[in-house]
Parts: C-alpha cells; sequence; structure tokens
C-alpha cells in the first residue's frame, strides 16, 4: 500500500510544513535520503505545551510528551514529502532522534519517544523500523517538551 493510502486508511492528515524557526530548511534530501530539522510538536503554528517532561505538578504528563512526539513525526513526515516531491516518495524510516526537555530525575525519555516511533511504524509497517536515539536536555527552542529529527530513505 502506498504511504498516502496508509495515511488515509489510518485517517492521519498530514499538517501543513512548520516554517523554520532560525536559518535552516525544514528537510534536504542527499542521495536517497532525506534528513528533516529538528521539528517541534506546532500544531496550527503553535506550541500545544511548553515546559519540561516529569511526574508532578506545572511538569509536562509523560504521556501528553508522547503525543507531543507524535506531532513531531508527523511535521517531519510533512517536511520530508515535500521537499521530495509527496509522501509517496518515501520509501522508509531509517533513523530517529528525539530530544525531551526533561527534569533531571525524569529517565523515561524513550517512553516519550515512542509517541514518534510507533506513529512510523503505523505509517511505514516494516519499513517503519529503524535506529533510534532519545535523549533528555535541560530546554529546548522555544520551551517545547519535545522536539523529534528523522532521516526518512526515498525513491
Amino acid at each position: 500500500m502506498s504511504v498516502s493510502g496508509r495515511l488515509a486508511e489510518l485517517g492521519i492528515d498530514l499538517p501543513t510544513v512548520v516554517p523554520p524557526v532560525a536559518a535552516y530548511v525544514p528537510a534536504k534530501a542527499h542521495g536517497d535520503l532525506v534528513f528533516t530539522a529538528g521539528q517541534l510538536p506546532m500544531v496550527s503554528g503553535a506550541l500545544p505545551a511548553t515546559g519540561k517532561v516529569g511526574e508532578g505538578r506545572g511538569l509536562v504528563a509523560p504521556a501528553d510528551a508522547n503525543s507531543y512526539a507524535r506531532q513531531c513525526a508527523l511535521n517531519a513526515l510533512a517536511a520530508a514529502a515535500a521537499s521530495v516531491g509527496g509522501v509517496d516518495r518515501l520509501t522508509g524510516v531509517v533513523k530517529v532522534v528525539g530530544f525531551v526537555a526533561s527534569v533531571p530525575d525524569f529517565t523515561g525519555q524513550p517512553g516519550v519517544i515512542n509517541g514518534a516511533s510507533d506513529v512510523l511504524g503505523e505509517i511505514f509497517g516494516e519499513a517503519g523500523r529503524h535506529a533510534r536515539s532519545a535523549v533528555g536536555v535541560p530546554v529546548l527552542p522555544l520551551d517545547s517538551p519535545v522536539e523529534v529529527e528523522v532521516v526518512f530513505s526515498y525513491v
């Protein structure tokens, strides 16, 4: 099944490509790979939440951060598709790098970034299996709780 067909089957509408907030492009193809810039969980031009991920009052709940990582992956997919002429030119996922702005004692970064990995797996199936890093950091751009970059293969 095509990627666009799978997106339709899953009821997923790709978001509009998020414009860069600094001096870079959202995605760049090289050889048979497309590298995305770090994607924030922007929805309609705004972050759904800001702050650090962790357990407790005033923190972004890990379950919410997981859904934000999912949004980051969809934003990355949109950026990659736009850079190569359409989502159906993308053939798989090679690598995901996820950053989680978290409090020092939070160690659940892999679970948060599963939000990105899971949706890419749903969309690409076996071709969506990828290498991955999930890294805790003290702060991200615009005080976003998560940021995800993806390397896709394409034809």
